[in-house]
């Protein structure tokens, strides 16, 4: 009798670890066979070399085929809601790129540093603040600099007003919770009203913001509908903060988990950050799910026939651990080099939003670290667990003391 199929997401007992069941997949074959938390099959791709394939090869789908025997992922809204035809969906793509280039550049993202070095001394004022009132209660780092950094510079770069941050955060989390559909879709129809709304405004009034770029596009292309520049507006504010808020998290505590690495660090934060980051995103990729794909058509990949149809999830976390690609994969290493990790995926999908998000999480260690150098956490590291029942992943909570 055949052994059923493991289902996801995997018991992780340390945030800063791979699940050990993950792991062991991952030894036994590139490609397994998974149950997803909706309970539909799919493919689990765990292997650095494969999943660099399956991302960089087009004739797989990063959206659910409009069918009702498309497998499911999860609950999600981010995984259940209405997905445009595979020719929609490669004409979305191709305008997004081109009209998101020039505002995510390089160049942009770093002139931008500045900006984001005063709202991360704004957050650790307020942390200090929070801190000074008790000096012995320990606080809660998430909530005074990982999530509301990212926050505030993508509302920054939408034209989004930042006081509504904590509404973004409960659409987010709402959103991405994998197994509460139901509330998951009311927080999508309520996010994309907000986004409708926040469009209108601009129409009337355009500013110096993304969401006013993608109006004036929209303006003189007949073909870029309302759903389109809705979904493309929604897809920006959540992915500019989540998996982002997630990492520097993580980073927080990779670093604070060693005594000798973080001191390594406080030493000369602005050298190090750069390197510390790109370790940080190779071994902290958060979320328990990886990367969902589709195949558009019949596909062999490392001897697996994967069908038409059928779901293919993409390891990343495991992948940036692959010993085949990666000397002491489970060592965190800042000098680590060449560092050529999948965090931001790979192929035509690579995030537009990389150099962001490695702004951001540099910006944030290094202002951290330089403001409490004897930063230190209030609890033992693995006592901290991954939010798996959200898409995202992400602590939540790293209480700290200095």
């Amino acid at each position: 009798m055949t052994a059923p199929a493991p289902q996801l997401p995997f018991e992780r007992p340390n945030a800063l670890e791979l699940a050990p069941l993950l792991a062991r997949l991952r030894e036994e074959g590139p490609i397994t066979r998974v149950t997803t938390p909706a309970g539909d099959p799919a493919w689990l791709v765990t292997r650095y070399e494969e999943a660099r394939v399956v991302l960089g090869d087009t004739r797989f789908s990063r959206l659910r085929p409009d069918s009702e025997d498309a497998p499911r992922i999860s609950e999600s809204a981010l995984h259940t809601r209405p997905a445009p035809t595979p020719e929609e969906e490669d004409r979305e793509h191709t305008r997004m790129r081109r009209m998101l280039t020039p505002a995510f550049s390089a160049p942009r993202m770093r002139r931008l540093g500045g900006r984001i070095g005063e709202l991360a001394a704004s957050c650790l004022e307020t942390m200090d603040e929070e801190r000074s009132r008790d000096p012995e209660r320990a606080v809660n780092l998430h909530d005074h600099l990982s999530f509301p950094l990212p926050v505030m510079v993508i509302c920054e770069l939408l034209g989004v007003p930042v006081a509504d941050r904590d509404l973004l955060r409960g659409w987010s989390e709402r959103i991405g919770a994998l197994y509460d559909g139901a509330d998951g879709a009311a927080a999508m129809a309520e996010f994309e009203a907000y986004v409708a709304a926040i469009a209108e405004e601009k129409r009337k009034k355009p500013g110096q913001d993304v969401i006013s770029d993608i109006l004036a596009v929209q303006a003189e292309d007949p073909s870029f509908t309302e759903g389109e520049m809705t979904r493309l507006a929604v897809g920006l504010l959540f992915a500019g903060h989540e998996t982002t808020s997630a990492r520097i998290d993580l980073g927080v505590l990779f670093l604070l988990s060693d005594t000798g690495r973080r001191d390594r660090f406080v030493a000369d934060p602005e050298v190090l950050a750069r390197a510390t980051v790109e370790e940080v995103l190779r071994m902290s990729a958060p979320g328990g799910l990886g990367l969902t794909r589709y195949a558009r058509e019949d596909v062999t990949v490392a001897g697996t026939a994967i069908a038409r149809g059928e779901a293919v999830l993409v390891a990343i976390n495991a992948a940036n651990r692959d010993g085949r690609a990666f000397e002491g994969p489970d060592t965190f290493d800042p000098s680590r080099s060449p560092n050529a990790h999948l965090a931001f995926g790979y192929g035509g999908h690579y995030c537009i939003g990389n150099v962001l998000a490695r702004t951001e999480m540099q910006v944030a260690l290094t202002a951290l670290f330089r403001r409490f150098p004897g930063l230190r956490l209030a609890v033992d590291a693995r006592s901290l667990r991954d939010h798996s029942e959200r898409l995202a992943g992400g602590l939540g909570e790293v209480p700290v003391l200095w």
